[in-house]
Order: structure tokens, then C-alpha cells, then sequence
């Protein structure tokens, strides 16, 4: 079912639909059939993983870079709005067309060039990161950055946000692994930042300052990529803990032993319960619902023998119940619990903001009675996964979209939950960046100066506001807009 409501844009006297029709005529004369009017096409294009629609006038699909040129030489002249999408897997709504305009379409920019020797990867902006792994692979090589939604989401829209993963802890997140980016500034001229070398220093870096920054600086075309070795062996723990201050107090003593796993991955009993009851399989059943640790070490044979030899009695010493998977078909087992909790949520509530919010290691036990305290004080059912080596974690508010009682206790809840977050010394997002799902809290979590220094960037790199613009600065209340009821190919069953 459609909502119609929200296909139109908000209002904005920036972009008038009259000024956005005369242009998309002009383009149409330069490009033909790459641009798309289809109700059908634009509709596809209106949203993404967060599924707030907004109807863009056309969607473009370039076949050359001269294509791309041409659609921001238009826009920036006639102010028309440019949204950048590849497979849309934004959960912060970042590649929705807020305010209308026109789809940049790069899906179909997906080729990727492996250089085995130098250990590098040229990708296009559409190639997706799952690709890219298995090509380096394929050479001997590994790409670390490991987002939940690979084998969907594209290098130029983890860039765009700088993704994270599972594996961020020990290997970082997709801006330690960009070497260099080439696209286009907002006025169509052609731009490379950095270069296809491990060593660059010439002139301002804004390499970094594109990544990261939401497709609201410029055009990623294509990307050189950081690859390095792949790892010879990896072996696969879990353990079931008494409560989430002891598992999260585990972590704090592991790490302290300066053992970083590749993978250290948390899920408290709410989302162990959702996916045991979804999944129909229990890992311990003697110790059904605990919150459970995942453990995954990897690295040469020896590198991981020397990883177990701690990682194994100390499991053994915090944990209730402890297994190891004996090979890689019961390290899948153990992993399907973890990949099933987020859609097994929905058994609570058929609306969810989902905050990936970041807390210091020594607040790990502080965060976990927090949450326990919100649950009890808003009424709601509030699970917790995350990335414990990096002190990332998913907080989701479960709550039912058609019970206005509940809907306010999940917005006063999250306000509650950033603000906690933010007197911890945290990130209000540390992988989904802002775009429109988090514009309520960007104040709690920047000064007054730093949104000014960030608006000062905008306007000398995109001085007329045209790309994906209504993201990051412009509070939104997205709780109060009622999501289109499509599923997407990554939705978790």
C-alpha cells in the first residue's frame, strides 16, 4: 500500500516543482532515455531502507562519466536537488529525495579491478562491498569493512557513510581502507582525492572530508581501496552470560588483555529471546534466553592458536554456558542467531527506531542499567546487539506505530537514550550516519560552532545546496511520517 502523503516533498521555496520540471525537460534534451519519468521508476527510487518516501521529478542513469557532468552542470545552474543512490540500503533515510528533484542513479556502476601485486581495489561506486571482497579474495587478498547488508549495500554508499561492520573493532572501518576517491563536485567539474599510493600528502585532505559526509559534498564515481592479507584460519566461540552487565564486563577484561578479536559481537536477552523464539534453535538449552558473546579470532594458524589460548579460559572463567564451533558449518549456526535477532523483533512492535550509538569501553555497565531503567520507565521493549569491540551498539525501541500512547513513549525514549549518550562522551551513530533519522539529535551531540564549521564546508564546497539537501542540519522528526509498507531484498525475514 502506498502512502501517499509522503510522496510529496516538504515544502521548500529553495526548489520550486516548476523551476525542477522546465530543467528536467532540459536534461531530457541532453540525455534521452537515461532519464527516467515512470511513475513506477520514481516510486522505486522515493526511499530507502528507512522507507520515508519522497517523489524525486526523474531518475537518471548514467552510462559516462560525461552523463554525470552534464546532470550537476544542470542542476547546479538551475538549482534543481541531486540525490546520489546506489541500492539504497540507508537505514537513516540519506537516500531519500527529501525535497524532490533528481535520482543519480549508480547501481550499475559496479566494476571492480584487483591489483594483486600493489594490493589494491579499483571499484565503482556501485559495485557492492560483497563483490569487492570476493574478487580480493579471489586474488589472495582481504577487504575488512563487513556491514551486516554486504551483499546489498555499495562501496560509494558505505563511503557515504563511512560503514562500519562487525570487524570494526579490530580492523576499522571503511575510511582506513580508502586510498583515494575520484567523482565530481557539485558544479560537474571532475575531482580525485589522494591517489592509487599508501603514502599522500599533497595539499588539503578531502579525501576524508568526502567520506563520511553523506553524498552532501560531492559525487563518488569510483574508489582505490586498502587491501590486505587474507587470513588463513578463523575459529568461532559463544558464550551465554548471567546478565548484560557480566557479558559487557567480560568484554572490558578481554580487551584488557590485548586480545582483539576480529568479531566480538553482543546480544542482550531481549534480542536472544526474539531470535531463539523466530529461529525455533537454542545455542545453550540448558541456559535458554542469557545474553550471549560471539567470538570470532582470526589470522595465520599460529595468530589464532595464540588467540584461543586466551580467549578460551577466559570464556571458560566469565561465561555460564561456553561452546566452540568445531568447523565452519557449526560456525554458521552460531552466526544465524546473531543475523536473525534484528527481524525477530518485530514479534514486539511493528515499528522500531534503531539507534547504533557508541559508548566508551569503561561505560559499557553504565550503558547496559541505563537501558534497563528506560525499559521499565517508557513501557516499551528496548533490545541491544552490537559490535563490543568498539563499543557500537544497536538499541532498538520496539513500539507499535498505530498506539499514539506508545509512539510518544518511543520518542521521549530515544531523546532520553541520545542525551545519555551524549554525557557518556559518545557517538549518536558511529556507522548509519545522520541523514534524516538522527537530525532530531545532532545538537546533543555537536556544539553550536561545529554545525557552523560543517555548514561553512557545505556552502563553499556546494554554494547552491543541491546535493541531498533536508539531511543532517534540518531536525526532522521522522517519527511523526508514516513508512511506505514495501519489504527490501535485505530485510531480515
Amino acid at each position: 500500500m502506498v502512502e501517499t502523503e509522503n510522496l510529496n516533498p516538504i515544502a521548500n521555496e529553495a526548489f520550486p516543482v516548476a523551476r525542477i520540471r522546465k530543467a528536467t525537460r532540459l536534461l531530457q534534451e541532453r540525455l534521452g532515455t537515461k532519464v527516467r519519468l515512470s511513475q513506477a521508476e520514481r516510486y522505486r527510487a522515493s526511499f530507502d531502507g528507512m522507507k520515508l518516501a519522497f517523489q524525486p521529478g526523474a531518475v537518471v542513469r548514467p552510462r559516462t562519466e560525461a552523463d554525470i557532468a552534464a546532470v550537476l552542470e544542470l542542476a547546479n545552474r538551475h538549482r534543481v536537488p541531486v540525490t546520489v543512490r546506489g541500492a539504497g540500503s540507508s537505514l537513516t533515510g540519506s537516500a531519500a529525495p527529501v525535497f524532490g528533484g533528481w535520482i543519480l542513479d549508480l547501481s550499475a556502476w559496479k566494476k571492480i579491478i584487483i591489483d594483486a601485486e600493489m594490493g589494491l581495489a579499483r571499484a565503482q561506486a556501485g559495485a557492492t562491498v560483497e563483490a569487492v571482497q570476493e574478487a580480493a579474495a579471489e586474488a589472495g587478498w582481504y577487504y575488512p569493512p563487513d556491514p551486516s547488508s554486504k551483499k546489498y549495500c555499495t562501496i560509494g554508499g558505505t563511503i557515504a557513510c563511512n560503514a562500519g561492520g562487525m570487524r570494526g573493532g579490530r580492523y576499522g572501518v571503511t575510511r582506513d581502507y580508502v586510498l583515494a576517491l575520484r567523482g565530481f563536485l557539485p558544479t560537474g567539474e571532475r575531482v580525485q582525492w589522494g591517489a592509487d599510493v599508501k603514502k599522500y600528502a599533497c595539499g588539503f585532505n578531502l579525501r576524508d572530508l568526502w567520506i563520511g559526509s553523506e553524498g552532501m559534498l560531492g559525487v563518488v564515481t569510483e574508489a582505490t581501496l586498502r587491501l590486505i592479507p587474507r587470513p588463513e584460519r578463523r575459529a568461532t566461540l559463544v558464550g551465554a552470560f548471567a546478565d548484560e552487565a557480566a557479558a559487557l564486563g567480560a568484554v572490558r577484561r578481554l580487551l584488557g588483555r590485548r586480545i582483539l578479536p576480529s568479531i566480538l559481537e553482543f546480544l542482550d536477552r531481549y534480542s536472544v529471546r526474539c531470535a531463539e523464539r523466530a529461529s525455533g534453535k537454542r545455542l545453550f538449552a540448558e541456559k535458554p534466553g542469557r545474553p550471549l558473546m560471539l567470538v570470532e579470532v582470526e589470522g595465520s594458524a599460529a595468530e589464532v592458536e595464540a588467540q584461543l589460548a586466551v580467549v578460551r579460559p577466559w570464556l571458560a572463567a566469565e561465561a555460564m554456558a561456553c561452546r566452540e564451533a568445531a568447523d565452519p558449518a557449526e560456525a554458521e549456526v552460531l552466526w544465524s542467531v546473531r543475523r536473525g535477532c534484528s527481524g525477530a523483533m518485530f514479534a514486539l512492535g511493528d515499528a522500531k527506531l534503531n539507534e547504533d550509538i557508541v559508548v566508551p569501553m569503561h561505560h559499557y555497565e553504565t550503558l547496559a542499567a541505563f537501558l534497563e531503567t528506560l525499559r521499565k520507565s517508557s513501557r516499551l521493549p528496548i533490545a541491544t546487539f552490537g559490535h563490543a569491540a568498539d563499543g557500537n551498539f544497536h538499541v532498538n525501541i520496539m513500539y507499535h506505530r498505530d498506539n499514539p500512547a506508545e509512539c510518544a513513549r518511543a520518542e521521549k525514549a530515544v531523546f532520553r537514550l541520545m542525551k545519555k549518550v551524549a554525557a557518556l562522551g559518545g557517538a549518536i551513530s558511529g556507522e548509519h550516519g545522520i541523514g534524516l533519522a538522527k537530525t532530531p539529535f545532532l545538537r546533543l551531540a555537536r556544539s553550536e560552532a561545529e554545525i557552523g564549521a560543517m555548514r561553512a564546508v557545505k556552502r563553499a564546497l556546494d554554494p547552491n545546496g543541491i546535493l541531498n539537501p533536508g539531511k543532517l542540519f534540518d531536525p526532522l522528526p521522522v517519527w511523526e511520517r508514516r513508512p511506505v509498507r514495501e519489504r527490501l531484498p535485505w530485510d531480515h525475514a
